[in-house]
């Protein structure tokens, strides 16, 4: 396995270096001009796990590969590092926050592992990070309350019970409510964004990843949506001449076939 990994790398470092060399796309790519192309391929890797379309996740992984590549081949055009430092750098990273793999330290289960990895992130660079510094300030919101909360998790900065974040959760309800009735659409605002707050919080408790659970309800909703309009469509009618009871009829049909 390990000979024909090596093989294949082999093979693909050479297209890449010939493509770089000769295609006239390829040849004036940077960093700054992948990163939206980068972005998308993680997206549809992400669509792959979600359907664990076994095919598609080969190929999407495959894709997401090509780019760490081709940045690490641009790198090394100008000097700076190549592929081999991007996998010591990770292989260091990965030595050091398992100490408990590779060193004398003792974890009891996955929560240990995940505390320690913070901690000793924390460490790394003369303890100049801070806890919310690794968090990309450009990922989607609802992941990054998640991973905001997460961190705060893993130096204690958390809550004890369950039942004090369904209190936390009904506190933010209630004065959403109350700027809801007062009209003041800044408020409002700033106080629906404490109740998802929350409610990722709330997700957290009960080890429930909210971007995957939201997602699951998307795809729900969007396989429901589209048997209510094909069967309004084969019925000779258009959605927008249907009354809502109507159209619940249907919507309750097709959740019955799921």
């Amino acid at each position: 396995m390990q000979k024909r990994t090596l093989q294949k790398l082999e093979e693909f470092d050479a297209v890449l270096e010939r493509l770089r060399k000769e295609c006239p796309w390829d040849k004036v790519q940077t960093w700054k001009s992948l990163r939206t192309n980068t972005i998308e391929e993680v997206f549809e890797l992400s669509d792959a796990l979600v359907t664990n379309d076994t095919d598609n996740v080969r190929k999407e992984l495959g894709d997401v590969f090509l780019h760490v590549a081709f940045y690490a081949k641009i790198a090394e055009e100008q000097g700076l590092f190549d592929l081999a430092d991007v996998l010591q750098s990770v292989t260091e990273k990965l030595i050091y926050r398992h100490p408990h793999i590779f060193g004398d330290a003792k974890v009891a289960n996955a929560e240990e592992v995940s505390r320690n990895w913070e901690q000793l992130k924390l460490k790394e660079k003369g303890g100049n990070r801070g806890v919310l510094s690794g968090v990309p300030s450009a990922l989607p919101a609802l992941i990054k309350a998640y991973r905001v909360q997460d961190k705060a998790r893993g130096v204690g900065f958390d809550w004890d019970e369950p039942s004090q974040v369904w209190d936390k959760l009904n506190e933010e309800i209630a004065e959403f409510k109350a700027e809801v009735a007062s009209q003041n659409r800044d408020a409002m605002e700033a106080e629906f964004g404490d109740v998802l707050f929350s409610i990722v919080n709330l997700a957290r408790q009960y080890d429930i990843n909210p971007e995957e659970a939201l997602e699951r309800t998307n795809r729900k909703f969007i396989r429901r949506f589209n048997y209510l309009e094909e069967k309004t469509i084969r019925q000779g009618l258009s959605l927008k001449d249907m009354t809502l009871e109507e159209m619940d009829r249907i919507w309750d049909e097709a959740k019955r076939q799921e």
